[in-house]
């Protein structure tokens, strides 16, 4: 598999002195800062709920989110993904082996522990995998009526031993060189991170973003900087302002930061944090932040969205 890409990074590099783009595509005046940091922040689980999509699209809308990841067989995904295609997003394939969501077509499901048991055991079923691949790609181009943009994985399953390979031979034979971008899920700097939400960003770069690193290193995949925004999904509002003010700071050109945002109305685990996700994202405010940390919100710069080809 070769790819020919010379850089495997989301943005071209910043040349010193490079006026890069501000937020919502306006230009700099006389005296203000330029932004320098370019990050994709990317809106997670679309599809698994009505509060989630809503919660989503409203952000998208504001430009606070420049990609979306997608349960391509979550309950409302066929009803509202189509809907994403008038923001300017990158959209993804959220890949879920551990989450059942009520599809009649999804094949089985086993929890986190478990797969991280199998695939360091090398015992991983690639049939199983690659009918979950299948599956949920086919599930993705049949409402969006193209490619994704790039792959990542719900609990981030992407990247364990024995996912990672099927993964990328999928994308390969799909996709060829048209192929996705893929999230890296090493942490970035950490600086003033409570302990809690750092060593849980460090567990979650260990479960394999040294291997993605690799593999794209070697053939040319592209992938984010580091990740940012991954924490214990609690504490309310207070404590995820706090949190996000941390990670813009800490951002550097080429990061991504995750979030879970929804509106009220959901019924899932995590429906409270999600609003207090969706509050902080959507204030005012929030523009003041980016632009006293040097931080514009942006996409991946790439070609123009594909059209599904055979390969």
């Amino acid at each position: 598999m070769s790819h020919h890409i010379a850089s495997t990074h989301l943005f071209h590099p910043c040349a010193a002195g490079d006026a890069s783009p501000l937020l919502n595509g306006s230009s700099a005046t006389q005296g203000e800062r330029q932004w320098w940091k370019r990050i994709v922040v990317c809106g997670d689980d679309f599809g698994m709920n009505d509060s989630i999509d809503s919660g989503v699209m409203r952000l998208a809308a504001l430009g606070r989110l420049s990609a979306v990841s997608c349960l391509s067989q979550g309950p409302t995904f066929a009803k509202h993904g189509k809907g994403l295609q008038a923001f300017d997003l990158d959209l993804g394939v959220h890949l879920n082996l551990t989450q059942d969501l009520g599809d009649p077509a999804q094949a089985p499901v086993i929890s986190l522990p478990a797969l991280i048991t199998r695939a360091y055991a090398g015992r991983l079923d690639a049939a199983w995998v690659d009918q979950h691949l299948t599956r949920q790609f086919d599930a993705f181009e049949n409402v969006m009526g193209r490619a994704p943009d790039y792959v990542d994985g719900h609990q981030h399953v992407h990247q364990l031993p024995g996912v990672l390979p099927r993964l990328l031979r999928l994308l390969a034979q799909r996709y060829g060189s048209n192929a996705s971008w893929l999230r890296h899920t090493a942490p970035g700097m950490l600086d003033g991170v409570p302990l809690r939400e750092a060593v849980k960003a460090r567990l979650v770069g260990a479960m394999g973003a040294s291997a993605v690193a690799r593999i794209a290193g070697r053939d040319g995949w592209r992938m984010n900087r580091r990740l940012l925004g991954v924490y214990d999904p609690q504490g309310g509002a207070r404590h995820y302002s706090r949190l996000l003010q941390l990670w813009l700071h800490n951002a550097r050109d080429g990061d991504l930061v995750v979030c879970l945002p929804a509106v009220s109305g959901g019924c899932d685990i995590q429906a409270a944090q999600r609003v207090a996700e969706f509050e902080v994202l959507a204030r005012p405010e929030l523009a003041d932040w980016m632009r006293l940390n040097g931080v514009c919100v942006a996409r991946p710069i790439r070609s123009a969205a594909r059209e599904l080809t055979a390969v």
